[in-house]
């Protein structure tokens, strides 16, 4: 149970972040934030993966803080470039 909120502040966090490096208005409210953060772990967890393969039995590849943040302005961007 803790790790879900953990993940929903943390997924909080990185969509603020990403919505504030993203200049414009976002009707968003804490739960699509906190989505749009924790899609972007996702997302950025893949484009470190594709630049750096993970060690050997690692089961994810362990992003960081400033890859969840770029995943999240990439999906911000395009989730804005298809309304």
């Amino acid at each position: 149970m803790l790790h879900i909120l953990w993940s929903l502040i943390t997924g909080f966090i990185i969509g603020l972040l990403a919505r504030a490096l993203l200049p414009g208005a976002d009707q968003m409210g804490f739960l699509a934030t906190s989505l749009l953060g924790i899609a972007g772990s996702v997302v950025g967890g893949l484009i470190g993966r594709l630049i750096r393969p993970p060690e050997e039995g690692a089961a994810f590849h362990p992003a960081g803080f400033f890859m969840s943040i770029v995943g999240a302005i990439i999906l911000l961007w395009a989730f804005r470039s298809v309304q």
